[in-house]
């Protein structure tokens, strides 16, 4: 860590300055905010974990065609991704009633949603992040149409591939948030991907049998046992976090040897978004 100045300070993560162009170096933090940053504190091991099931779901998502930032983990906090042009909308696909959901609606927790509900919030933190409609996407030049539309069908794909992947180890996926952002090709034409991670921190995980809460609402909720839980989402799907003796080791030595990975990232279409240049938004 010494010796690096951030680019990007978030509240769970700091992206660093890549090895080659077109690259970042992603820092799994141990912080742990809710209610828009006004409830903080610092669980230990978090990153540790969050950062290897990102990487695990990240993978798998390649593996099915998902282009997405993630090019491969670095140590036990950080990943090497490509650099995007963050698309400042925050989607969330609902499987459940939970959440601000359950508040808006006044609708019992837990209940089923008919089919999978996507809703879009404007990513500003002063905001507070509100929710908006398409229409506002449109005024706002968030993005075109078409680019939204691409936008749901991956937000579709992946939320039915992660349900089915949670509940092969006992979990229900309840809601998740997900990221997308635009790559640039040579010719400045914009390839989009999903971006940030996919982790406990943006995911509502239930045990199936049980009901307990194994993600952020624990800390939410002050339910106790964060990095717990989230160290058995881990276990469920299979994955070694190695905490037992590096959970409080920074890294030192970083291995930026890029070993190229297949090229699946291409979108399965291009939109169409000639006139869109690099950096606008």
């Amino acid at each position: 860590m010494a010796g690096r100045t951030p680019i990007y300070e978030g509240k769970a993560k700091t992206l660093y300055e890549g090895p080659d162009p077109g690259t970042l170096i992603q820092y799994f933090k141990d912080d742990a905010t809710a209610f828009n940053n006004k409830k903080k504190d610092s669980i230990s091991g978090k990153g540790v974990i969050n950062n290897r099931i990102s990487e695990f779901i990240f993978e798998r998502l390649t593996e099915i065609g998902i282009p997405n930032h993630f090019i491969k983990r670095l140590n036990m906090r950080e990943q090497l991704i490509y650099a995007v042009e963050i698309i400042p909308i925050e989607v969330i696909v609902r499987n459940y009633v939970a959440g601000s959901f359950a508040e808006r609606f006044k609708a019992e927790e837990g209940e089923p949603i008919g089919g999978p509900l996507i809703e879009f919030c404007l990513k500003d933190d002063k905001l507070g992040d509100p929710f908006i409609a398409e229409e506002h996407i449109y005024a706002f030049d968030l993005c075109d149409p078409v680019e939204l539309e691409e936008i749901r069908l991956h937000t579709i794909r992946i939320n039915d591939y992660l349900s089915g992947l949670f509940r092969g180890c006992g979990i229900r996926l309840a809601d998740m948030k997900l990221e997308f952002g635009r790559q640039y090709d040579e010719t400045g034409y914009p390839m989009l991907m999903l971006a940030d991670e996919i982790s406990p921190d943006n995911c509502r995980l239930w045990d199936i049998k049980t009901g307990e809460k194994m993600d952020k609402d624990r800390f939410r909720r002050d339910l106790g046992g964060v990095s717990e839980y989230y160290r058995e989402v881990a276990n469920r799907l299979g994955i070694s976090t190695g905490m037992n003796t590096m959970e409080l080791v920074e890294p030192e030595e970083v291995d930026t040897d890029i070993e190229k990975k297949p090229t699946v990232r291409k979108a399965h279409r291009k939109p169409k978004l000639a006139s869109r240049k690099p950096g606008k938004k």
